[in-house]
């Protein structure tokens, strides 16, 4: 049985999306920013983690009171994250279409999966993301898959994946069930689009790049479904506007020429940090980021599992290239 605590905060995300969306937006829009005003003068834990990874993306020549005014503009930005995905559901889907401001080369995504080439779309946790996946199949993309984190309670979580299946996503769990990779590779073979944040090492198996001078650790699933399919690797950045949303669609990450896939994967996911530092920097309050990336920010035991972690996954994962391998040259044989 749940606990007290569990059932509070369930029923805390049911209000939130039984409530909020038949409010007036005003109102809600008032009591949400007040709650981010609230936390921010507080300073707890989260937005002191939050204040040390936008020091990072200011450079060491701001001083306390950009930092604390950028930190304030960047609660209030994450407030209206959480105001907009409990009213979604009630934003009609012509508002989430036109007040998208779209920069890069958006089209050659839908190109290459008419093509039958499948997408990867790589995401920092920037802007609102469940808005552009609104935003993508309403533009004619279709359904494409993506995997959430397992959020405690279970009940929560499964909130979530209802919510995000309504709107037209397929959505793996991170943990708690078999590996999503290979479902993720399927689907990209298949032609279709897969969308992944990345800038936070969610499982513990990611990889240090290098982020605004310092050593981060990232996710690098995007590179390494790209490598292995052929699938297009494309980072995507969001931001908000006044009155609506903004994406920036970066140039596609190549595959190296040269290099096995380890060395691959590690150049290209180090690409995408560098697309992520370009987004970032241009909307730096839109960046969500109230949990620990930088390596220099991690206890030693909790980077000494990571990097177990880390070694873990990349033995299971040259295993299944290998099983993979072996299943299609006898495939081959077979015919």
């Amino acid at each position: 049985m749940p606990g007290l605590k569990d059932r509070l905060i369930d029923a805390g995300y049911g209000l939130g999306w039984s409530v909020v969306c038949r409010a007036p937006e005003s109102w809600a829009r008032w009591a949400f920013m007040s709650a981010a005003g609230i936390a921010w003068r507080r300073q707890g834990p989260r937005v002191q983690v939050l204040e040390a990874n936008l020091r990072r993306v200011l450079g060491e020549a701001a001083d306390g009171g950009e930092l604390r005014a950028l930190s304030r503009e960047s609660m209030r930005s994450y407030a209206r994250y959480w105001l907009e995905v409990f009213r979604l559901p009630v934003i009609p889907t012509s508002r989430l279409v036109d007040g998208m401001l779209a920069e890069g080369d958006v089209q050659i995504a839908f190109d290459y999966t008419a093509a039958g080439r499948g997408v990867v779309f790589a995401l920092p946790h920037m802007g609102n993301w469940d808005q552009a996946a609104a935003w993508i199949i309403a533009s004619g993309a279709g359904s494409f898959t993506t995997v959430a984190e397992r959020l405690k309670p279970e009940s929560v979580y499964e909130r979530f994946v209802a919510f995000r299946e309504n709107l037209g996503m397929e959505v793996l769990p991170a943990s708690g069930g078999s590996r999503p990779f290979g479902v993720l590779a399927q689907r990209l073979r298949a032609g279709k689009i897969v969308c992944l944040p990345c800038d936070r090492d969610v499982t513990g198996t990611g990889i240090e790049v290098e982020f605004f001078g310092e050593k981060a650790r990232m996710m690098a699933g995007p590179a390494a479904l790209a490598v292995q399919t052929g699938a297009a690797l494309i980072p995507a950045t969001l931001w908000f506007t006044s009155g609506g949303w903004g994406v920036r669609f970066h140039d596609e990450v190549p595959v190296p020429a040269d290099g096995d896939r380890k060395q691959q994967t590690a150049a290209m996911t180090q690409q995408i940090a560098r697309a992520f530092e370009d987004g970032i920097s241009a909307h730096p309050a839109d960046w969500h980021m109230l949990q620990k990336v930088f390596v220099g920010d991690l206890d030693a035991d909790r980077l000494a599992a990571s990097e177990a972690a880390a070694a873990a996954a990349e033995s299971a994962a040259a295993e299944s290239a290998a099983a993979e391998s072996a299943a299609a040259a006898e495939s081959a044989a077979a015919s």
